[in-house]
């Protein structure tokens, strides 16, 4: 009982420690530091250390990436701005299927590989889309329609790059790796890494057809394309057991 309550108790110390830095730094809103709080408790219980290594992982690259070149990025916008404080939306949009698959560990212990499997698929498509938008915009030659494949400016919903594309996919592979570092290395890598790459597809298409359209936001549209990662790689592993 006591390691429990050293085992919880640590995380929660570096959880909170995390928190206020990124609060005290700008990189979260207060209400979104609550709903970063709150996702990675979720996460902790149902995936422990490996679930949130991943989230962790996203956090890292994801801010990285979002504060890399901000001038340039900036400049593309109309009002000459690139926000980097997140709010409580965009962690729920990015973290809620991950978290929705650590309560399902919680609910169905049975099949408790398979959701951990998801988190990391969910977690590849968040990475992979975060990436791929950022830095695509950044080191991308040739922006085109994913839905129509003509060339159109760089910046626009659902307007993809090659350079931005495979950056993303990049992103999708850490994300498998450090499940992998916890979990083993075997086709589960593989089935992360594609779901990763899809959920980014489905982000893009989403954002060409609906999101440019004004019909959904893009806090829909990035709970989307994690859940549909997370199927994804659900899908994969259950074939693959």
């Amino acid at each position: 009982m006591n390691t429990m309550f050293q085992y919880y108790g640590l995380f929660i110390f570096l959880l909170a420690s995390f928190i206020v830095v990124c609060v005290r730094t700008g990189k979260l809103s207060v209400p979104a530091a609550m709903a970063a709080g709150l996702t990675g408790l979720v996460v902790f219980a149902g995936a422990g250390y490996s679930g949130i290594a991943q989230l962790g992982t996203f956090f890292v690259l994801g801010t990285l990436a979002t504060s890399h070149k901000k001038n340039i990025k900036a400049a593309i916008t109309a009002d000459g701005a690139h926000p980097e404080k997140r709010k409580a939306g965009q962690v729920f949009a990015n973290g809620g299927a991950a978290a929705l698959m650590a309560l399902m560990m919680l609910t169905d212990p049975e099949h408790e590989g398979l959701y951990e499997l998801m988190l990391a698929g969910s977690l590849a498509s968040a990475t992979a889309d975060t990436l791929s938008s950022e830095l695509g915009t950044v080191y991308g030659r040739r922006f085109f329609n994913i839905l129509t494949f003509r060339k159109e400016p760089k910046g626009l919903d659902g307007v993809v790059s090659l350079e931005g594309t495979l950056l993303g996919a990049a992103g999708a592979v850490v994300i498998a790796v450090v499940y992998a570092l916890a979990e083993g290395f075997d086709q589960r890598i593989a089935f992360i890494v594609v779901a990763g790459i899809l959920g980014n597809l489905v982000d893009s298409v989403l954002g060409a057809a609906l999101e440019r359209k004004h019909y959904i936001g893009n806090d829909a549209v990035n709970f989307a394309n994690t859940l549909f990662a997370a199927l994804v790689a659900g899908v994969c592993g259950w074939l693959w057991q």
